[in-house]
């Protein structure tokens, strides 16, 4: 235990450092563990690309440990569950984003890692049609243990983890402040019934108030954490607007639902929609269809599926017996447990799609045939 807790000293103390934000604590961590970063010569630090004599100098000069030791006290009384980038239970898709977090405050019981993942997100200030949207959408996606995401604002957010929370799914609140509060504070209540059905989530420490400039920070774990984001309803500027565009940036599938063309609360989904940054998305089978999250019936017999396997190379059944029995499996995934090079997977996997064995669908997955 103590030795956990000298390694928490070191990863809470890299995110103190003035001009080490997560980019550049990640390209120190290529080179170092978190608590050799602190006694590395400034020599050594300087030579690391994106890194520099200015930030060097940072790193050798801090020594508020004291901060830390205080965060490390607040997350033992509170049963917090801190996650570092190299644990085993830190949300893998934030590793395919650049400016990801090194280290996440967790409360909850939910799997950050899900097999699917859905974000809700929109306007603070919601019409009827955007609850009705929000009730009806959860309720179809329901049987798909499917986890829901958002930001715990009001509005379009509080919609989507209440929903969530009536159909029986997990939903996780990803916040822009730290755990030692709940904001707004009318969705204390509502953050507590999550925390046993899902969890709240954030980059944030204890001290950290939700500040303004915090929820477009928040906006971006939103996104990547996120197979799919669905705007539901908003304006043409906000935060719902610069999470799409991270979404966007990020390679996520993003979807809009449409609104009147005169009401200004849908004019952001229908520019989305108009400027191919978005997918017009109308109900939840059109989702999971898009998705490939729909489970499809096997036409052919397992006599012949094993037949046709059986004249596949070895590596191309290699990448079959992963896919066999999956809904969609992700490209990391497969990399990861073929133990083949990736440029051996991508090739098997091309193969077989001219051979009509695997299917490419959205978010870089892939099913059989």
């Amino acid at each position: 235990m103590k030795m956990l807790s000298d390694q928490l000293l070191y990863q809470l103390a890299l995110t103190y450092i003035p001009g080490i934000g997560p980019v550049q604590a990640k390209l120190l961590l290529q080179h170092c563990e978190a608590e050799e970063i602190f006694h590395a010569k400034r020599s050594f630090l300087e030579k690391i690309e994106g890194i520099g004599p200015t930030r060097a100098k940072a790193i050798a000069a801090f020594t508020d440990f004291k901060r830390a030791e205080e965060e490390i006290r607040f997350i033992e009384k509170y049963a917090i569950c801190p996650l570092f980038i190299s644990d085993k239970d830190y949300p893998k898709r934030l590793l395919n984003c650049y400016d990801s977090p090194i280290l996440l405050f967790y409360k909850g019981n939910s799997d950050l890692n899900a097999e699917k993942t859905i974000a809700l997100i929109g306007s603070r200030s919601h019409t009827e049609y955007a609850r009705q949207v929000v009730d009806k959408l959860v309720a179809e996606l329901a049987s798909h243990h499917i986890t829901i995401i958002s930001g715990l604002a009001y509005g379009v957010d509080a919609l989507a983890h209440k929903a969530a929370l009536r159909n029986g799914l997990p939903t996780v609140g990803v916040l822009a402040h730290g755990l030692n509060q709940v904001y707004p504070p009318e969705h204390t209540g509502l953050a507590k019934e999550m925390i046993r059905q899902g969890g709240l989530l954030t980059e944030f420490g204890s001290r950290s108030k939700p500040d303004k400039h915090n929820f477009p920070v928040r906006n971006r774990i939103v996104a990547g954490m996120s197979d799919a984001v669905i705007v539901v309803e908003t304006g043409i500027k906000g935060g719902s607007m610069i999470t799409a565009e991270i979404a966007n940036n990020y390679n996520k599938d993003v979807f809009a639902l449409p609104g009147k063309i005169t009401d200004a609360k849908s004019a952001g989904c229908n520019f989305l929609v108009k400027q191919n940054k978005a997918i017009l998305l109308t109900d939840g089978e059109q989702l999971l269809e898009t998705m490939g999250w729909l489970v499809k019936q096997k036409k052919k017999s397992r006599i012949i599926q094993q037949r046709l396997f059986a004249e596949l190379k070895p590596e191309e059944q290699t990448i079959t017996r992963i896919l066999e029995n999956k809904e969609a499996v992700h490209i990391d995934e497969i990399n990861a447990r073929s133990g083949m090079s990736t440029s051996s997977v991508a090739a098997a996997i091309l193969s077989l799609e001219l051979q009509n064995v695997v299917v490419s669908l959205p978010g870089k997955q892939y099913c059989l045939a």
